[in-house]
């Protein structure tokens, strides 16, 4: 069929309108800048002009519009047009996706169809179709008569025949190629760069480039660079391990370079480049690399894996760019199209190498930030308590979970008469400064503990160290990065005595421990929260006194750890289950863990566990004393009895005899009733002595011709450790000696 036989031109003069239309219409299709398609109303092809190439030939005439340029949705396509033959309107720039015969490749074409109609057919009057008609069928010569039973129905008004489409098709397969490069390149630069995770980072650029811009793709990155080390500079030595930070692949390739497992390497796997392929050369002369891959391409025979995987997804394109940043290499992107994709082109090549420039500066700045913290979690760990410390009383256990924070800490600290302090604190923020103010903050407190304080006056002086600090930082340059960051620190300080079972606590900016009993139960803790360390408004730090069982645990915990509201109750059921179980204090801290929610994801965080005891009658003597000038020498007699009876050498014995009787002499003379000796013998040995009076002695270096005055200057020098601290009823003088071979 041929557009001349169409009604359009029948019975038409030479010279006459038929004539002036027959000449529109070759001039239309010989020099229209677009492709024409004239359409029967079956939505075969009667004519086509020169401009849709591979189309305008006798051998594609009577085709259907959908077969001819092979449509990718030829159904819905098939649709379109039928209701623009039905009436529906035009339709205009539609984009359609398909191939050309004589074209390699997929294409995109811009589709735009109008309907044709024949007004000066003969056609019936109105109403003559209605009852009463005669009924027949149509003339042969009617142009509304379809040609099959498949003709689309006519035109919406029943005057106005129909007798096929004109369809404008455009070929705007480059420019769509181009729209998709600036498409991938803008989600590389939307998604790229705004994590500081380097397996993050790459996770994104491939999101970014899969599907969009290729069938599969592979981000492989220097192992040293994702521990944070400088990347080598180029060119990449042959033996160097990269390992696999990202993969993807679109739903249409099943298998192979984005599939991990299918390769053996899945994400987090390494290896080395093959030599002689397309990923050794381009880390080699840091150039990327445009590859076709054909079954017979010579250099998969150096990688065998490799082809067996691009073989399985249909590989038949591949674009490799190395991760390059100043002459470095931090990794190496590898991209492919599949199946019936349209292979790379060069201008593809362009866009890859862009796209790569931004990802390794992102990585780069992954990297750093990442070695930063590991320099800052390797300072924190330095600065934590390196092994578990054994105190008089008190079992004590903890768990340090790694994050980005690195202020966090916990600490134990013996104090004098069997007393244990024990310290959570944190510092938010990230990176070394946190953990360098982190060590600040607690080598104080471990000072301020050593000086036997009450926990509200520890934190009353730890603040205001805290508060110098932050005026150091304060004062340093406007142009220094550390005045961009804000100081914020929190401590939970307590201390427990195992004679009176005591435990007094305070905090500062900081959640409270959490307490259960031996029987399982909870313990109620009400700590007033007092100010951060760090905060501009000063207040007041209140202690809060509980007296425990034995058996009972303390779970001291940072921030992160009670951050959702069933926090609480999962830890103390966690702590009750552990106490029915006999579990180990280390077990009932792993089991804290293990049930935390599956999305949380901590930052940092410290958990310190302390199982409450007491000192065992055969390890403490104590005895109560008159005060007299008798009672050094009746003091004297009844420690040496002890000290024998306890096995101690005899050197041992002669020291604690001398050193008790310096202090009680002192306490006689100076201190007031009641007066009471304390013996307590554990890896130490320690003296007490206490007296009503609040007034503590002063050491002090007696002159040749003194005859007082030597008293605590030879008890310093006999005792490993000695003090004095107050309480509401007086003072305790107290000493340590190291014992032979617990040193």
């Amino acid at each position: 069929m041929s557009y001349a036989d169409t009604p359009a031109g029948a019975g038409a003069g030479k010279d006459g309108p038929g004539a002036l239309d027959d000449a529109l219409l070759e001039a239309l299709f010989a020099q229209s800048a677009v492709g024409l398609v004239v359409l029967d109303p079956r939505l075969r092809l009667v004519r086509a002009n020169s401009l849709v190439e591979g189309v305008g030939t006798e051998e594609y005439i009577g085709l259907p519009f959908t077969e001819v340029f092979r449509l990718d949705d030829p159904d819905g396509c098939e649709r379109l047009l039928k209701r623009v033959l039905a009436g529906d309107g035009p339709v205009r720039d539609h984009l359609v996706r398909g191939r050309l015969r004589q074209i390699p490749g997929d294409r995109t074409f811009l589709v735009s169809a109008y309907r044709l109609e024949n007004p000066t057919a003969p056609t019936a009057p109105a109403g003559s179709a209605g009852p009463g008609s005669p009924a027949g069928p149509a003339s042969p010569a009617d142009p509304t008569a379809p040609a099959d039973p498949d003709s689309p129905p006519g035109p919406a008004g029943p005057h106005t025949p129909t007798i096929g489409l004109l369809s404008a098709v455009v070929d705007v397969t480059e420019r769509e190629r181009a729209r998709a490069r600036e498409t991938a390149l803008a989600a590389v630069r939307d998604a790229v760069g705004g994590s500081l995770d380097v397996a993050a980072t790459c996770r994104s650029f491939i999101d970014a480039l899969v599907p969009g811009f290729a069938g599969a793709a592979v981000v492989e990155v220097v192992d040293e660079v994702l521990r944070g080390a400088d990347p080598p500079v180029g060119p990449l030595p042959p033996e160097t391990p990269l390992r696999r930070a990202a993969t993807g692949r679109c739903a249409t390739v099943r298998t192979g370079p984005g599939d991990g497992p299918h390769r053996g390497r899945p994400v987090g796997g390494t290896r080395r480049l093959p030599p002689r392929t397309p990923y050794a050369l381009a880390v080699a002369d840091l150039r990327p690399r445009l590859v076709p891959l054909t079954a017979d391409t010579p250099w998969l025979a150096a990688d065998p894996d490799g082809a067996g995987a691009l073989a399985r997804a249909g590989a038949h394109s591949l674009i490799v760019v190395p991760l390059t940043l100043r002459g470095a290499v931090l990794g190496l992107l590898s991209l492919y199209r599949c199946g019936p994709a349209e292979p790379f082109g060069e201008d593809d090549v362009s866009l890859a190498a862009t796209a790569a420039t931004r990802a390794a500066l992102a990585v780069d700045n992954a990297r750093r930030y990442e070695r930063e913290h590991l320099i800052a979690s390797t300072v924190q760990r330095r600065l934590l308590p390196q092994a578990e410390r054994h105190q008089a009383a008190v079992e004590t256990a903890h768990v340090l979970l790694p994050g980005r924070d690195s202020g966090c800490w916990f600490d134990t600290i013996a104090l004098s008469g069997a007393r244990t302090a024990l310290v959570v604190g944190g510092v938010a923020g990230e990176g070394l400064q946190s953990a360098i103010a982190m060590g600040q903050l607690r080598t104080v407190i471990q000072a301020l503990a050593g000086l036997d304080l009450e926990p509200e006056e520890v934190l009353a002086r730890l603040k205001e160290t805290a508060d110098r600090l932050a005026s150091e930082r304060a004062a340093l340059p406007p142009s220094d990065a550390l005045q961009s960051e804000e100081l914020r620190a929190g401590c939970v300080y307590g201390v427990y005595d195992p004679f009176t079972r005591t435990c007094t606590v305070a905090r500062a900016g900081h959640p409270a421990p959490l307490v259960v009993g031996p029987d399982g139960r909870a313990v109620a803790l009400d700590v007033p929260e007092g100010p951060g360390l760090f905060d501009a408004d000063g207040g007041l730090f209140a202690p809060t006194a509980v007296t425990l069982e034995e058996g009972s645990i303390l779970a001291f915990c940072t921030g992160d750890l009670l951050s959702d509201e069933r926090a609480e109750e999962r830890i103390t059921r966690t702590l009750a289950d552990g106490i029915r179980s006999g579990r180990g204090l280390q077990q009932v801290g792993d089991d804290i863990v293990y049930a935390l929610p599956d999305d949380t994801r901590s930052a940092g965080a410290a958990l310190l566990l302390a199982r409450t005891g007491t000192v065992s009658d055969h390890r403490v003597a104590t005895w109560d004393l008159a005060q007299d000038r008798a009672t050094p020498a009746t003091a004297r007699l009844l420690v040496r009895d002890r000290l024998q009876g306890w096995g101690l050498d005899e050197d041992t014995v002669d020291a604690t005899e001398l050193i008790v009787s310096e202090l009680v002499t002192n306490a006689v003379r100076y201190g007031t009733p009641p007066l009471r000796l304390r013996l307590l013998l554990d890896t130490t040995l320690t003296c007490e002595v206490h007296d009503g009076s609040t007034a503590s002695p002063h050491l002090r270096h007696a002159r040749t011709v003194d005859e007082g005055g030597r008293g605590l200057f030879i008890v310093s020098r006999l005792a490993t450790h000695w003090g004095a601290r107050h309480g509401p009823d007086g003072k305790v003088l107290w000493t340590e000696q190291d014992l032979p071979g617990n040193g």
